[in-house]
């Protein structure tokens, strides 16, 4: 493979496993409903219907964060480094799921569920909502300037080097703009529909399964606000076109552009949320259909891949900078480097395996 060639597949490699991960945060949006008010024996038969699988989604997460990692360092010395109170967050909301599922019913558990409830509660807010307000920062950028010129002279003082500089809120900013916002908010509301059709497919129970159609029905019109939303800011905002390694220049509908010129993105994106309206409007008027959670899921997993298409293919920087544009991110100037995703190339050769296994563990949980 070229040089080049290596870092479309890898990008393309962690796309999917970002797509993987918001699609199995049907965990997270399930974690929430513990906040509706219904009875603690409905309660338990909801968290138990996933209680069994959050590990699975935590492991494409740290899955693919070792990926960005090791094919993207830059970005993720970049952004971890910098935005470090999104980060914390989201590792504090699982290190809490973690410790709830272990310990919520354990012997001796002197605090009753109700603490346990409300750090998975925690956990199935911020982690959709920052994780979906961070994919909007590939669009929107974030506040951050990049300085190498340490590194490049070889002369690393004792205290290390800052790669990057940020704002005093470290990322946060991000969030003063209403698009990054609107796209946290639409991956918290798409996470809370999935598991409203997983508890249909999953739980017998005749009362969870009227109560998860009509929440459904209330979620539907809010996730269609939000996509159009989302959809509309993506569609008419300027982007930045790589001209040199580290050279940008504006174009204005650049995100729309990229959807003209890649088909099938454009393709992958439709077909994704006809996929995902296609389980929900099923679930709702066909009071004996259970697997609307199946075509919800897989146009999930489309709708995300087709997004960040278009957030890195096409010479497009998928990590502008709000404050210095030559500090941007394209998949060519913040990738490893050759012989790292030769290496690594050769492994992802493991991943069909991998994927065959967790599929393997699913079957064997639905039974």
């Amino acid at each position: 493979m070229t040089y080049e060639l290596l870092q479309d597949y890898w990008w393309f490699l962690v796309s999917l496993l970002a797509a993987l991960t918001v699609m199995l945060m049907f965990v997270q949006g399930a974690q929430t409903m513990l906040l509706h008010p219904i009875s603690r024996q409905h309660k338990e038969l909801l968290i138990g219907s996933v209680a069994s699988r959050w590990e699975l989604t935590f492991t494409t997460l740290v899955t693919f964060g070792g990926a960005f990692f090791a094919s993207f360092p830059l970005f993720y010395s970049t952004s971890f480094s910098g935005a470090y109170w999104v980060w914390v967050l989201i590792l504090l909301g699982f290190i809490l799921q973690a410790v709830s599922y272990k310990y919520r019913h354990s012997e001796g558990n002197i605090f009753g569920t109700r603490i346990y409830d409300a750090f998975l509660a925690f956990n199935g807010i911020t982690a959709p909502l920052l994780l979906g307000a961070a994919v909007g920062t590939f669009y929107f950028g974030s506040p951050f300037t990049i300085d190498l010129s340490a590194i490049a002279s070889g002369e690393l003082p004792s205290a290390g080097v800052a790669i990057s500089s940020w704002g005093p809120w470290h990322g946060l900013e991000a969030l003063a703009d209403w698009r990054v916002v609107a796209f946290g908010l639409l991956v918290l509301v798409l996470t809370r529909s999935l598991a409203l059709m997983w508890f249909v497919n999953q739980i017998d129970a005749a009362e969870i399964q009227a109560w998860a159609r009509r929440q459904l029905l209330l979620h539907t019109p809010v996730l269609l606000i939000l996509l159009v939303a989302c959809l509309a800011a993506l569609l008419c905002a300027d982007g930045l076109q790589a001209s040199a390694l580290h050279d940008f220049v504006v174009v204005k509908g650049k995100y729309l552009t990229n959807f003209i010129e890649m088909p099938l993105a454009a393709t992958g994106l439709l077909l994704g949320a006809a996929f995902i309206l296609t389980g929900i409007i099923a679930t709702i008027t066909r009071k004996t259909y259970r697997k609307g959670i199946w075509f919800a899921a897989s146009g999930t997993v489309l709708v995300v891949l087709a997004l960040l298409a278009v957030a890195g293919y096409n010479n497009t920087a998928f990590y502008p900078s709000c404050t210095d544009i030559s500090s941007s991110l394209t998949i060519r100037n913040a990738s490893s480097s050759p012989y790292t995703l030769t290496a690594m190339s050769w492994v992802s050769l493991f991943i069909p395996f991998v994927l065959a296994y967790i599929a393997w563990v699913w079957r064997k949980l639905c039974k």
